[in-house]
């Protein structure tokens, strides 16, 4: 049986958000799912529990005998696809992502096992370089080149797609300062052509992860690579993707890496009559326009998460907004 009351609780810096969690019904629903989940896997909780709330998720880290640990996950109404995508994802790209012990989607709930270690845990230890990096890109994007044919697929379960150019036209909806939002009004015709540029290009839409970071993705073995936490993700341009990472790791080995990591990430994509001009090209155009998926990311909270959470999420994806104003590095 489950503990009473977990050990530990962690709100991170969102100490007044409103979670699900704090609903004894709701807790006492969730965990009983956990557990007969577990129980139908042949699995027995041990009792020590620790959960990790944001306005965005409630996370429970089950210890299970004989396994080490099985996590439990709520997502919010926004971002309920997150279970049944997952599942699509273990079939369509097996290996590369958490294949699920169990969904309820109806009610947003996944019950996973452990993936490992973090990269970002590797990267702590100093067993990584620009190589490892290098490395990741290129099987994400194979990931990505594969699930093209499955993009209607995706769609279905959920998974909101883009409308770029229609991002500015709620401008007085974000906090961002009147100066902000003069400006990037003003870059409304050119967001359209960029758009209708990249389209132009012709590499189709996949699935977008939109936050790829280093804690969003395990490294269990060299060479090896598991991608997770779904919530944000979309239909879009592939290359919007690549931003995310690509900053993490200038951010480690400086901006001189970009060029190969660019390259790597786009070993996939080569090919199919595109020049590796049009290639990079794309890139350029989609790294600017990757800033209105990761801002429309922000919204998907719980309805309960208002007030400070509420305020500082929306803050951090009108600010997103605005790296649409900066000149992409590759």
């Amino acid at each position: 049986m489950l503990s009473a009351e977990p050990v530990t609780v962690d709100r991170g810096r969102y100490q007044d958000a409103v979670t699900p969690w704090e609903d004894p019904a709701w807790r006492s629903a969730a965990l009983g799912w956990a557990r007969a989940q577990l129980t139908a896997h042949g699995l027995r909780p041990t009792g020590e529990w620790r959960v990790r709330l944001r306005p965005w998720s409630v996370l429970v880290r089950l210890s299970v005998a004989g396994r080490g640990a099985v996590w439990f996950k709520a997502s919010p109404p926004a971002a309920a696809f997150e279970g049944p995508l997952t599942a699509v994802l273990a079939r369509r790209v097996p290996g590369r992502v958490l294949e699920p012990l169990a969904v309820d989607t109806r009610r947003g709930w996944t019950l996973l096992p452990d993936g490992g270690p973090l990269f970002r845990e590797v990267l702590a230890r100093g067993t990584a370089g620009p190589g490892t990096w290098e490395e990741l890109l290129r099987q994400y994007a194979a990931v990505q080149h594969t699930l093209t044919a499955h993009a209607p697929e995706i769609e279905r379960l959920g998974v909101p797609t883009t409308a770029l150019p229609g991002t500015l036209d709620r401008l007085d909806e974000t906090p961002l300062p009147a100066a902000d939002r003069a400006r990037l009004r003003r870059l409304r015709p050119r967001l359209t052509d960029w758009c209708a540029e990249l389209a132009a290009l012709g590499v189709p839409d996949s699935l977008d992860h939109a936050d790829l970071h280093d804690g969003q993705l395990f490294h269990p073995a060299p060479g090896r690579f598991t991608f997770f936490d779904w919530g944000d993700a979309v239909v879009a341009h592939p290359f919007c993707s690549l931003a995310v990472p690509a900053r993490r790791a200038a951010e480690h080995y400086g901006p001189q890496v970009l060029p190969r990591l660019r390259d790597a990430y786009l070993e996939p994509w080569t090919g199919a009559g595109r020049t590796g001009g049009e290639l990079r090209r794309a890139v350029h155009l989609a790294w600017r326009l990757s800033a209105p998926t990761r801002a429309a990311a922000y919204g998907r909270l719980f309805p309960t998460a208002v007030d400070g959470a509420g305020a500082a999420t929306a803050a951090a994806g009108a600010r997103c907004l605005l790296e649409l104003l900066d000149e992409p590095p590759l």
